[in-house]
């Protein structure tokens, strides 16, 4: 007879396993405040500008591509339950080191580049919010950079000294944006309730770009999948979660429900209560399009004051589960071999990838540097849609490799996405990676991906030579054992 406790094989050599700290309630807040970061900020008010009232569909169509996809990485992640995700599916379902390397840098390029752009929003909100209740504060883009890179050193410090830690901290700053998202969609039913609010919109069709229908909800979903995007952050998580098989599943898919709920409602909360002629003007002030609900539905309530540092702590813990996921990757991918071995080290006592945190957080500080001093607000919000579009790229990647791995044996009791639910996910995942899903202005998101993408095959090169010179020869992903029932 079984034992009724799974236990992992040892699957790391020397180096200590990572602990398992995470149940079902704090990967629920994890995935949760992971989607629910600061996307929704940024990205509403430019979807209401493409298709006017129904915004509210684009993020349904978005969230059906995200299911989609979310399925198959159910599939995989309870068949291959280790840390490294998307590269690890990849390399076993296509043994190609280049196309697993590129998959796996443009994964830790996503995450990297999203929490750098937030501590850099971060420190944005959190200097005006201070201005705003009278305390003197510095201005220009060095106090921004000084505050940025503060935060990510912090990000550092917790991030090391464990996942229990970070993922508490992750709890605290998930309720706090929660709240902010809950005051924006009262202040929405309450305009609605005292009959001042005009609900004919949300079911309205415009066009601020003069596109049909059907292309303006297409560029609009590119637009709010950016929203969408932070459940695939968990798998790389699943060495320090308990009981990976049965939690994962349900967990995944109730954050995702909860997520679309949220969306949905802020979204009718914006059409309903600002008016129309106003929202151009108020999407040009980027970040304020929530903040302006609260103003015009409830103008006796000091929001302006508050809201800013709610914003603060979204955009907070986005970044601080883009660091955790990016660490985790590393690691996952040095224990594999994909990446050099030294990536894989673990603090013995507080058994986190130390070597990780600290390659993530000097690409990060990099990253913060130049977007400080060099980017303007289009190019922030460039990098938020080159983001989803590396994305887009690799979820099509991980649902080909779902329907590729399940043609072998799979574990026993492991989730299994329903028949053609990868093949219709790659495709839907395509058609939004392709122009036709960009206004014209965004078509800079290509070239950016194009970029990061060329420093990933100079960072190919340079990672086979290190192999070769270490007599490892071609990096590959081992067999990776499964979890006992």
């Amino acid at each position: 007879m079984t034992a009724t406790t799974a236990e992992p094989h040892d699957v790391n050599g020397s180096e200590p396993d990572l602990k398992r700290v995470m149940g079902p309630g704090l990967l629920l807040l994890f995935i949760v405040g992971d989607i629910l970061g600061a996307g929704i900020y940024a990205v509403t008010g430019e979807m209401a500008l493409e298709v006017g009232g129904i915004v509210w569909v684009p993020f349904l169509v978005a969230f059906g591509v995200a299911t989609l996809t979310a399925l198959s990485y159910l599939e995989l992640v309870t068949n291959h339950p280790q840390a490294a995700g998307a590269a690890l599916y990849t390399h076993k379902a296509f043994g190609i080191h280049f196309v697993t390397f590129l998959v796996a840098f443009g994964v830790v390029c996503s995450g990297i580049t999203s929490a750098s752009t937030s501590s850099n929003l971060l420190a944005t909100n959190l200097l005006a919010g201070l201005e705003g209740i009278g305390v003197d504060v510095p201005g220009g883009t060095t106090a921004i950079l000084v505050v940025a890179v503060g935060f990510m050193l912090l990000l550092a410090v917790i991030n090391l000294r464990g996942v229990g830690e970070s993922v508490k901290f992750n709890v605290v700053l998930t309720l706090i944006e929660i709240t902010a998202l809950v005051i924006v969609i009262g202040v929405g039913f309450y305009v609605m309730a005292r009959g001042d609010a005009d609900l004919g919109r949300i079911v309205v069709f415009s066009s601020a770009g003069d596109r049909g229908m059907f292309l303006a909800v297409t560029v609009a979903t590119a637009v709010a999948f950016f929203a969408m995007v932070g459940f695939e952050d968990s798998v790389n998580m699943v060495e320090e979660t308990k009981d990976p098989l049965k939690v994962f599943p349900k967990v995944m898919l109730t954050a995702l429900g909860i997520a679309l709920v949220c969306y949905v409602l802020v979204a009718i909360s914006v059409i309903a209560v600002i008016p129309e002629g106003r929202i151009e003007s108020v999407v040009n002030d980027e970040g304020k399009v929530l903040l302006e609900v609260v103003r015009t539905g409830a103008p006796g309530f000091p929001i302006d004051k508050v809201f800013p540092f709610l914003t603060v702590f979204a955009v907070a813990n986005t970044a601080l589960i883009n660091m955790l996921m990016a660490s985790r990757l590393l690691y996952g991918m040095a224990n594999q071999k994909v990446l050099p071995a030294a990536l894989g080290k673990v603090l013995p006592h507080r058994r986190t990838p130390w070597a990780g945190i600290a390659f993530s957080t000097v690409l990060a500080l990099g990253v913060i540097v130049i977007v400080t001093l060099m980017a303007e607000n289009s190019v922030i919000g460039a990098l938020a849609g080159t983001t989803g579009l590396l994305l887009l790229c690799v979820f099509a990647v991980v649902n080909v490799a779902c329907l590729v791995l399940r043609r072998e044996s799979g574990a026993r009791d492991a989730f299994r996405a329903p028949g053609v639910v990868p093949a219709v996910g790659a495709v839907a995942c395509l058609f939004l990676v392709g122009p036709w899903a960009r206004d014209r202005d965004d078509w800079i998101q290509y070239q950016i991906a194009g970029g990061l993408l060329a420093l990933g095959v100079l960072l190919w090169l340079a990672t086979w030579a290190v192999g070769r010179a270490t007599g490892q020869g071609d990096a590959r992903f081992e067999d990776v054992s499964r979890l006992e029932g």
